[in-house]
């Protein structure tokens, strides 16, 4: 994922006008809708499923779990699939429990314990795992599902269940442990001469976030009246698995910004977008020449970071998740619809499979770009010398609600001593 282009010279100070896609025109926006609803679920879901049929029983899964569509017709899909589920390629099933765990927690606890029994794959035994857990995370039921771990995959060093085993023994625990302080955080990056954007989420990624961008010498990013510019950004995957899990939630931690690029998938839209990699992913661009050959990773990993966070388990999300496979997290922005997320918390932001996605509203008329914290972050991070960095994905605490404003001021006013 190293960008492609130089961006003091191609990405200076984009233009809002020069951003525009067809793609969000209504008629457009309707005709997509018409399609998705009528050819890619209902008809999809609606013809027996066999070997020549199952790639659009596994894309329908794929499309309800973006677009949060529930209905009949979807849930009779999914009780065909939970019928022929042995038959399944690996993709499907893990498809269609993306759609379980995203559409229907709770629902289908009692076939998911079926499945669970008999699972003999590692990815597909944690999904199963997780939506079980999400129903009802006691701590016996946390030992129950150990229990099973245990049995299923004796001795395993396999990554996906070690991370799953520390997230139904630790996840309840670091919920309630307070971050270690912000201010070591922005001391050492800023002693590091390097530029940095921080998103601050909740464990409850329901909620939006916000980003804020310090500069290399340890300022942060303000307007031309001297306020603090924020972003705000989602990190909730279309699934809200957790971060382990591939099209899961955004993982905790650190990535290395390589660059910037410019999307042709129309989802993502035309607004230039934050390319970034995380340990594993792909070494040479996360690591460039700080690797220290005398130690393992995970030592290099945290010592990135002050000493006061090196011993906060949550911020190795993202090492663990490059572990795991995962990759292809980079932050950009969105031409979906936001209709489709009408009702929840994060409206009109668009969930993901797994990336940082910022707030965008367009213009469904001419196509063009009305309202882009993406683009404001980026014309930010453009604005002083740098274009390599890092993103440093964070969550503040639990609280139910989305970051606000005044809660990354107060915690940059008092790195700043204000």
């Amino acid at each position: 994922m190293v960008c492609l282009f130089c961006l003091s010279n191609i990405f200076a100070q984009v233009q809002q006008a020069s951003i525009q896609t067809n793609y969000v025109l209504q008629a457009n926006r309707q005709r997509f809708d018409k399609y998705l609803h009528d050819t890619a679920v209902n008809n999809a879901f609606s013809v027996p499923l066999d070997s020549n049929t199952e790639y659009d029983y596994a894309s329908a899964c794929y499309a309800v779990t973006q677009f949060m569509i529930k209905s009949p017709h979807v849930e009779a899909g999914l009780r065909t699939l939970f019928n022929q589920y042995d038959s399944l390629q690996y993709s499907t099933k893990a498809a269609f429990l993306e759609s379980l765990y995203g559409l229907y927690p709770g629902v289908y606890e009692d076939d998911v314990k079926k499945l669970l029994l008999k699972e003999t794959n590692p990815r597909l035994f944690a999904m199963q795992a997780l939506y079980l857990f999400a129903g009802d995370a006691t701590p016996i039921k946390g030992q129950t599902l150990l229990a099973m771990l245990n049995k299923h995959f004796p001795g395993s060093q396999n990554n996906i269940l070690r991370q799953l085993k520390d997230y139904i023994t630790n996840h309840s625990t670091y919920l309630k442990t307070r971050v270690p302080p912000l201010n070591d955080l922005f001391n050492h990056q800023k002693e590091l001469h390097q530029k940095t954007i921080y998103s601050l989420q909740r464990w409850n990624r329901d909620y939006p976030g916000l980003a804020v961008l310090q500069n290399a010498d340890g300022s942060f990013a303000r307007d031309s009246a001297g306020r603090l510019l924020v972003f705000q950004q989602l990190a909730r995957a279309a699934s809200n698995l957790p971060y382990f899990i591939t099209d899961g939630n955004t993982p905790q931690g650190i990535f290395s910004i390589t660059g910037l690029d410019i999307s042709h998938n129309n989802f993502l839209g035309p607004t230039p977008n934050i390319q970034m990699v995380m340990p594993f992913e792909d070494d040479e661009a996360y690591w460039g020449d700080a690797f220290d050959n005398t130690k393992d990773s995970l030592t290099n990993y945290l010592n990135q970071l002050p000493s006061s966070w090196q011993h906060y388990t949550p911020i190795t999300e993202a090492y663990y998740a490059g572990r795991v496979g995962r990759s292809a997290v980079i932050a950009h922005g969105t031409t979906l619809n936001p209709d489709y997320f009408k009702g929840k918390s994060y409206y009109p932001i668009s969930p993901t499979a797994g990336c940082l996605c910022a707030k965008e509203i367009w213009n469904t008329d001419d196509g063009h770009l009305l309202e882009s914290a993406q683009l404001n972050m980026i014309n930010a991070f453009l604005a002083t010398p740098g274009d390599i960095g890092y993103m440093i994905v964070i969550n503040i605490d639990d609280k139910h609600a989305p970051v606000s404003t005044e809660e990354v001021e107060k915690l940059v006013r008092g790195f700043e001593g204000k």
